[in-house]
């Protein structure tokens, strides 16, 4: 609770120090007018106090954001409508939105009184250069007598989140195909050695589509009959992202960490327009057990908006974590820091003989950072030119990207000024033996 002095303004300080200076004057000289005057000044700022009322207000805010979900740079519209739910008019308030700095200024506007059950609307703009989940709210209500002497704060304690998606890249048309002959992947088509009639043409069952009758083996047979073009089988991706705030040092809003996001995002739209079905492991899915199930596109990206580096994060826990997935075939992409020699290991050997695996490996002097490995020796991928790495000064410790390619994964090195799209493209153009994007 605060104390009533502290309800004053700076104004209405001054009138009762100035009023009870006059009081005190008009005592000793013996001037009664001029007490008066004093216990006038003094008495007014009393009053106001008095008079003002300090609960607040039954006022309900809800928030309508357009869109919902927002791109990075995207204009967003926040209409608030205020609600009188009380039996008693409200007071005229100035009012200020309470938003992260990332979303722009904080809107100030002055709520008008309110009679009871009446609404108001107010509007405001919002736009982020940066992803993120943000709070707006709560509202902030400031009153001040008619002479200025008093001044309250109150608090609608309501709030509403608002979504920033990662930034997204077009990826492209090209089509990933899968490399495994397990249960997961693509399958290539199998080709009899005495004719397609025998393996690739199928009795028509409900649903299949008529584009696809063979119409000569139709004639032949007598009932209708279709090209399997395909062996049945599900396309499953494994999209893995590092996490660990140890790999990408500072504060805020981090260069190297959003460029990870990003890219994820960015593969995770182009896999399930693909057709995948994508999973998504970090150490937030990992903890809330949602790696296991797959998750639709805007599942994903609203996760993607919310994860933020971890101190707890692990890259060896992650790599554990998608060793199941792996012995069925699955894609693998990850994004990845060349931070940590023996978490790559880790990461590099959960690959399985005939699957894809493909990562983008950031480069923390690259982006600016110097990451410290358990030793504490700084480390960084000093030599790591366009995916082509060697080995540190002493010639010792082996190039991340190595570590990675030497286990048939296909890794590109990325620095801040490298487009997601080239990159991805840089993927896509190495092959399966020892590839260095």
């Amino acid at each position: 609770m605060r104390s009533p002095w502290a309800l004053l303004t700076t104004r209405g300080k001054l009138f009762v120090v100035l009023g009870a200076v006059v009081v005190a004057a008009g005592v000793v000289l013996g001037y009664e007018d001029v007490t008066r005057i004093g216990l006038v000044l003094v008495a007014l700022p009393v009053l106001a106090l008095i008079l003002m009322p300090r609960r607040t207000p039954r006022v309900r805010v809800h928030r309508d954001v357009e869109p919902s979900r927002l791109a990075p740079d995207e204009r967003g519209q926040v209409v608030a409508h205020f609600t009188n739910v009380g039996k008693r008019p409200t007071p005229l308030y100035l009012a200020e939105e309470h938003l992260d700095f990332q979303l722009g200024d904080r809107p100030r506007f002055v709520l008008p009184r309110l009679a009871p059950g009446e609404d108001r609307r107010l509007r405001y703009a919002v736009r982020s250069r940066h992803r993120g989940a943000y709070p707006l709210g709560p509202v902030l209500l400031r009153q001040r007598d008619p002479f200025g002497l008093t001044f309250l704060t109150l608090q609608l304690s309501s709030t509403t989140e608002i979504l920033v998606l990662p930034r997204i890249h077009p990826l492209g048309e090209g089509r990933i195909r899968g490399m495994s002959r397990g249960s997961e992947g693509e399958m290539p088509q199998m080709v009899a050695l005495h004719g397609e009639d025998d393996v690739s043409i199928r009795t028509w069952r409900e649903g299949d589509e008529l584009r696809r009758v063979h119409w000569p083996a139709t004639a032949h047979r007598g009932e209708l009959m279709v090209r399997q073009e395909d062996r049945p089988a599900r396309r499953r991706a494994l999209l893995i992202l590092d996490s660990r705030a140890a790999a990408y040092p500072g504060s805020g809003v981090r260069p190297a960490y959003e460029w990870a996001v990003s890219a994820i995002a960015s593969v995770a739209r182009h896999l399930v327009a693909d057709g995948f079905v994508v999973h998504l492991l970090t150490d937030t899915t990992l903890r809330d057990g949602t790696t296991d199930h797959p998750v639709e596109l805007d599942a994903a990206l609203d996760a993607l908006a919310r994860v933020q580096p971890d101190q707890d994060a692990r890259l060896d826990r992650l790599a554990a974590a998608a060793a199941p997935f792996t012995t069925g075939g699955v894609l693998v992409v990850a994004a990845v820091v060349a931070h940590d020699e023996e978490a790559l290991r880790t990461l590099a050997a959960i690959r399985q003989p005939g699957s894809r695996a493909m990562a983008f490996v950031l480069d923390p002097e690259k982006f600016g950072t110097r990451t410290e490995s358990r030793n504490g020796t700084a480390r960084g991928d000093r030599d790591a030119r366009g995916g082509r790495d060697s080995a540190a000064d002493d010639g010792r410790r082996v190039a991340p990207t190595a570590l990675l390619a030497d286990s048939g994964w296909q890794t590109v090195v990325v620095g801040p000024h490298t487009e997601v799209p080239r990159a991805w493209a840089a993927i896509g153009s190495t092959t399966l033996a020892g590839a260095r994007a």
